[in-house]
């Protein structure tokens, strides 16, 4: 899946990062049940989720940019 940007709706996390708790990809709206990974790099934090339709993805926030991209989706 290539990466593009899309629209997140996210809350401040504990160290104040904005975290994923739904996220619009292809024209649907998937809720985020679940946030089973996160790293950070000195310009971005990564999170693994996983999402109400069973499926897992992969976004990335741009601190610099205050942009989410999708980096992939993994089928299960």
């Amino acid at each position: 899946m290539s990466e593009h940007r899309l629209f997140v709706e996210a809350h401040a996390g504990y160290k104040g990062e904005e975290t994923p708790s739904a996220f619009v990809n292809e024209g649907i709206k998937r809720k985020v049940v679940e946030v089973a990974a996160c790293w950070y790099t000195d310009t971005t934090v990564v999170f693994r989720v996983l999402t109400d339709d069973g499926q897992r993805y992969v976004l990335r926030y741009a601190f610099d940019e205050a942009a989410w991209e999708l980096v992939m989706q993994e089928r299960s």
